[in-house]
């Protein structure tokens, strides 16, 4: 392994034990028990760009991300997660990253239990910061063999009748600038959809005037006011939840399913289902 991915998976481990193993063992357990006694939310949404295109009005689109398989997220409750996105009949599934905590353990179920879910344009997924810790290309690999689109830096195109949609991902990047260059080299004013894990790409899809980018990785803080949700523990973003728009551009931003510490306060886990139209 590289040494600078093994120097992040070291303080990934220890922030692990830290804020989600240690407290959990104080409270013998108790703390666990709580976080999956929280019901998944299915939030709907409608999203509206002059530039969307026309014969996909009305696309349903299934937005889910952070899983982050791991002790905070059992195989079963991923699941049972992707039984309930199934009920939802998704035109698209659109999972924006941090499949995985830690390690790439029973990612292959999980992404083969995502790609059985039927749709009527298939499944998209990029990578997050978290799934970059240890194997990311067992993720991808996992990914593209169940059958998923996982999109590296890359587009793809969905064909009805004589009108496409164009549908981009860019890999975990960290800062603006960095997301920004990802943008540059994969998108253009082209790009109908974008899926980055991390909203710092928002900035890039607006030069581009992309109708919608959908993005994770703030989890919404997981604490947050109870009537002012964007003021959370996620406080370093600018864009923390929810839908935000800026002429023809729209991102939405995911709270996930999952979670980093056991943890949620006015911040439920959600699927987000996003009818999109022009």
């Amino acid at each position: 392994m590289h040494k600078a991915r093994l120097r992040k998976l070291k303080r990934a481990k220890f922030r692990h034990k830290l804020f989600t193993t240690g407290p959990n063992k104080l409270t013998r357990g108790k703390l666990f028990k709580k976080h999956f006694d929280q019901s998944i939310q299915v939030n709907e949404f409608s999203i509206h760009s002059p530039k969307w295109p026309e014969s996909f009005n009305g696309l349903r689109i299934a937005h889910v991300s952070d899983f982050h398989l791991g002790d905070l997220m059992p195989l079963e409750r991923a699941l049972d997660i992707v039984a309930l996105i199934e009920k939802q009949e998704p035109d698209l599934i659109a999972c924006t990253g941090d499949i995985v905590d830690l390690h790439p353990c029973h990612v292959r179920e999980l992404m083969d239990a995502l790609a059985s879910v039927p749709t009527t344009y298939g499944t998209y997924a990029v990578l997050g910061n978290h799934d970059e810790l240890d194997r990311p290309q067992a993720i991808v690999d996992a990914g593209l063999d169940a059958g998923i689109h996982v999109l590296q830096d890359a587009t793809c195109t969905i064909h009805r009748g004589e009108e496409v949609l164009r549908i981009a991902g860019i890999g975990w990047a960290k800062t603006e600038k960095q997301c920004e260059q990802k943008v540059e080299h994969t998108c253009t004013n082209e790009t109908h959809l974008l899926l980055s894990h991390n909203p710092k790409a928002f900035g890039a899809a607006q030069a581009h005037s992309i109708p919608l980018t959908l993005s994770g990785h703030t989890h919404g803080g997981q604490i947050a006011l109870p009537k002012k949700k964007r003021i959370n523990l996620a406080a370093a973003h600018k864009y923390t939840e929810g839908l935000y728009q800026s002429g023809s551009s729209n991102l939405f931003v995911t709270v996930g399913v999952g979670a980093w510490f056991p943890l949620r306060i006015n911040c439920p886990a959600e699927i987000a289902m996003l009818t999109v139209q022009s």
